[in-house]
């Protein structure tokens, strides 16, 4: 792995942390774990995009990530609907007027747990 692959885990793994520890909040805080777990599954894509020597643009669109990669990891194409879903989180719900659920929070971690373990597999790690 390359030196700024294991940035791009290890802020991966930062907001993964910081997802998990949101959880155990009393409040819950849904738009920022929801915020986190997007940002969490966009780090990964950029560790594995950069591994596998493929150039990417500064963007949140996580599904517009996928398909730089797809070529290298075709099972990506079906994450496509838990990739849109995370999308929703990097910028919108930063703003007021929308405020996502615990449900919806509950969905972003569920996505998040698989995606992240699906993508460290893909780059050597441990689920």
């Amino acid at each position: 792995m390359t030196p700024l692959t294991a940035e791009w885990v290890e802020k991966a793994e930062e907001d993964w942390h910081t997802l998990e520890w949101l959880v155990q909040s009393p409040r819950g805080f849904p738009a920022a774990v929801g915020f986190h777990a997007q940002q969490c599954v966009e780090k990964y894509l950029k560790a594995r995009l950069h591994e596998a020597g493929i150039t990417f643009p500064k963007t949140h669109d996580l599904e517009g990530l996928a398909e730089l990669l797809r070529s290298g990891e075709p099972a990506i194409a079906a994450c496509m609907d838990q990739l849109a879903f995370l999308s929703r989180f990097a910028v919108e719900v930063r703003y007021p007027g929308i405020v996502p659920s615990d449900d919806e929070a509950a969905e972003a971690r569920q996505a998040c747990t698989a995606l992240r373990s699906r993508l460290r597999k893909s780059l050597g790690l441990s689920p």
